[in-house]
């Protein structure tokens, strides 16, 4: 096994050629890319046809896809209106992954709404154990679902909370998004050691086998002092954003670990999670 790698939706050259993304899994498996994120950020306004007929034509190029559930998701929220909601939209949301074959939804864990961080988490757990059981309840108890971390400083999700989530249940899989989490750290969660220290603290909260197949997005980042994260950036743009790549590409493949990788580039994901692929390869075949 191995890592795999894949854009969340879809890049401006794929746009430029495309005007249906169902055309995607082809296109993608043409550039070498394993994986597709379906993005329902805003809502999921997308129809059981569509999403049988990507995930026939995803089966068929041999991608695997994942959905992220809508943006607006706060498992924070402790007011029981809010909680209902997002059971709602998390209920849609597998709903569509389930008729495109998708294995795993990302959710946002939420933001603190001018609580503690650990009042916050409190909630957090108290609305996802409330969100498994009515994906349960619903027939959706094989679609993961996977806690992202967060980009500002003012959210929940730093690495060890969005681990506390995954505890809850061992069908839950962290996104951890080290663009996002280089962000709330003001730049401070980058390198190769600090890449090693977030994968062994995954091993050691869910242990090799469950943390060796974690979910991941990964971008540059821009970020300010006093928020965290302000905007995703391209591999190619200029100005010293990080994370850097390399570095968790040889930690990654050193361990023998098969994550799947989803690319957040601003406009360049498809281009730049081809990147990302190569680097890995180099690394893996270093390893080998």
């Amino acid at each position: 096994m191995s890592a795999i790698f894949g854009p969340a939706g879809n890049s401006e050259s794929f746009s430029r050629e495309h005007k249906s993304s169902l055309d995607a899994p082809a296109w993608l498996a043409g550039r070498g890319l394993d994986c597709y994120e379906y993005q329902c950020g805003k809502g999921v306004h997308v129809g059981e046809d569509t999403c049988r007929a990507l995930g026939e034509r995803a089966r068929e190029a041999g991608i695997a896809l994942s959905l992220h559930a809508p943006y607006f998701i706060n498992l924070a929220n402790p007011d029981p209106a809010a909680l209902e909601r997002t059971v709602g939209y998390v209920l849609a949301a597998c709903r569509a992954a389930d008729w495109m074959g998708a294995g795993r939804v990302v959710v946002h864990s939420g933001a603190l709404m001018k609580r503690s961080r650990k009042e916050a988490l409190a909630t957090a757990l108290t609305s996802l154990r409330e969100v498994l059981a009515a994906c349960d309840a619903a027939g959706f108890g094989h679609i993961a679902l996977c806690p992202e971390t967060m980009g500002k400083i003012n959210q929940l999700g730093d690495l060890d909370e969005v681990l506390a989530l995954c505890a809850l249940d061992g069908r839950l899989v962290p996104c951890v998004d080290f663009g996002h989490l280089y962000a709330r750290s003001l730049g401070a969660d980058d390198g190769a050691e600090a890449y090693r220290r977030m994968l062994d603290r995954m091993e050691e909260v869910l242990g090799e086998e469950r943390a060796s197949r974690f979910h991941s997005h990964f971008s540059r980042i821009e970020f300010t002092p006093n928020g965290g994260e302000k905007c995703h950036r391209t591999f190619a743009d200029h100005g010293g954003y990080g994370p850097e790549w390399e570095p968790l590409a040889a930690e990654v493949a050193r361990r023998g670990w098969s994550p799947t990788f989803i690319c957040e580039s601003a406009g360049t994901q498809a281009e730049d999670a081809a990147e990302m692929k190569q680097v890995y390869q180099e690394k893996l075949g270093m390893r080998n």
